[in-house]
């Protein structure tokens, strides 16, 4: 009895607040990783293009 009073407390406690309509706005640390995981692309290809030149040189 007591474990469903603390999930069910947790699961209210948890649950985002719903102020109304409107556009969700995405969290910073998803933008950041999102951000992060871009700039490792971007870094990765110029890394493979420089050997690549290398290696034809």
């Amino acid at each position: 009895m007591r474990t469903c009073i603390f999930l069910l407390a947790g699961a209210v406690i948890a649950s985002p607040a719903h102020a109304g309509g409107g556009t969700p706005i995405p969290e910073p640390s998803n933008m950041a990783l999102f951000g992060l995981g871009l700039t490792g692309l971007i870094v990765g290809r110029m890394i493979a293009r420089r050997k690549q030149n290398q290696q034809d040189d």
